[in-house]
């Protein structure tokens, strides 16, 4: 029992200390827009500030807690958009967390009378923080009565209270119309060494994301109460493609938007002959779309890797955003063409 405590533990610390990190992934990730790809910063062409929660495998007794907040603006008179977002996670089990704060900034370009692209950047300040104090090597437990001592020699070098600051950059872009979109973006470029160990390298990979998707205008639906528009009815379809080195993974899904109600279904994973797991979830999701300017989105991971549903518990996501006109109202006649990306 000793001896396999112990290598939990050591294999626990070597992810932490050595191996290569990945970045957190959100199912609602049109949600988290600036998370998502730079060149989405003032997509709405309005004012819009939102926040992100998510809960993954609550099932187990140390889960992963991962929370995104960003403001972001359109400035009609440059073609640009500017941005603030925060990024925060926290894995329990080692205390070990990760913040991010960063600016971005993208801008417009009219190809023709229907086509645009949006060309994004971001810089980001980053620091990981751990406790190691908490952790409990096999070398520490007396098999005999079953007490548990003090931490010996296996953190020699590293101090209980880890942390480690840098920068980061990424940049992307999105070509897109009144019905299609695509984008690509690039987090990471400078592959950060991320490593609490002195003298020690454990790079950031570059993570590598492609989105598209296509939006099909159903018959609208009965008038507004209030605005006297007639309510959006479509169904869209996207993808959302990511690679982070060794890892790579797919998004796929459709969402169903009944003015107010959001209804979608997305399927997580890459299913291949390669030596590394990659069929994880189906997710379903739903969400309410205020004339007011305010969006709520819930979603729930179904997991079907090997970890399954019942010793992960799934994922539980939580978005809210609200986005408003902040300036001159005659600016409303001055809006162009809004990204038709999903809502959730």
């Amino acid at each position: 029992m000793a001896k396999k405590l112990y290598i939990i533990w050591v294999c626990l610390f070597l992810g932490l200390a050595f191996a290569k990190a990945q970045d957190v992934q959100y199912s609602q990730f049109y949600a988290a827009p600036l998370y998502l790809n730079p060149a989405l910063t003032g997509a709405s062409e309005l004012t819009r500030v939102g926040v992100n929660y998510r809960n993954q495998w609550p099932g187990l007794d140390h889960s992963f807690n991962s929370y995104s907040a960003y403001i972001d603006h359109y400035i009609f008179d440059y073609n640009s958009g500017i941005g603030l977002i925060f990024n925060g996670n926290q894995e329990s089990m080692a205390n070990l967390s990760t913040n991010e704060i960063g600016l971005s900034y993208s801008y417009r370009l009219r190809l023709s009378e229907n086509f645009f692209f949006r060309v994004g950047g971001q810089v980001s300040y980053m620091q990981r923080d751990a406790f190691f104090s908490d952790l409990v090597f096999g070398s520490m437990i007396d098999i005999v009565n079953g007490s548990v001592g003090g931490i010996t020699d296996e953190l020699n070098g590293v101090p209980l209270d880890s942390r480690h600051s840098f920068v980061d950059y990424a940049v992307g872009g999105m070509f897109y119309n009144d019905k299609f979109w695509f984008g690509a973006s690039a987090h990471h470029l400078t592959e950060p060494n991320v490593s609490f160990v002195e003298d020690q390298t454990s790079v950031l990979p570059m993570k590598i994301s492609l989105q598209g998707g296509y939006k099909i205008n159903l018959t609208p639906g009965g008038r507004d109460y209030f605005t006297h528009d007639y309510q959006e009815r479509s169904v869209s379809f996207a993808f959302n493609y990511k690679q982070q080195d060794p890892f790579s993974q797919l998004d796929i899904g459709a969402q169903v938007f009944l003015q107010p109600l959001v209804l979608g279904l997305w399927y997580r994973g890459l299913p291949t002959k390669n030596s590394l797991p990659n069929n994880e979830a189906f997710i379903g999701v739903v969400g309410i779309a205020l004339e007011n300017g305010l969006d709520i989105g819930y979603s729930y991971d179904v997991t079907t890797s090997k970890l399954g549903i019942r010793n992960s518990g799934g994922a539980h996501e939580i978005s809210i955003r609200y986005t408003f006109l902040w300036g001159d109202p005659r600016s409303r006649n001055q809006r162009s063409r809004v990204i038709p990306c999903f809502r959730y």
